[in-house]
């Protein structure tokens, strides 16, 4: 993942994690905030890799979705002048 996707990412976990499912939060959190790898989530989860890959890939579209709907981070952006 690129580290302007990464960024956009974490800044829409941000606005709109606690919106997610308790498992999807903390399995992002893990992914984005703490910076482990998809095998090391899977590892500490006792599930597999693909199913970690599967759970970041579907937030993320989530997330988009949120953001394409509500604006908050565009409203943000804004409001600081970026």
């Amino acid at each position: 993942m690129s580290l302007e996707k990464n960024i956009r990412l974490g800044n829409l976990f941000d606005l709109y994690g606690p919106l997610l499912s308790k498992n999807q939060y903390d399995i992002m959190n893990d992914f984005l905030n703490n910076d482990l790898t998809l095998t090391e989530v899977a590892e500490n989860r006792g599930i597999t890799r693909q199913a970690v890959k599967d759970v970041v890939s579907k937030v993320e579209k989530k997330l988009e979705d949120y953001e394409s709907k509500l604006h908050f981070s565009a409203k943000l952006r804004e409001l600081k002048g970026e």
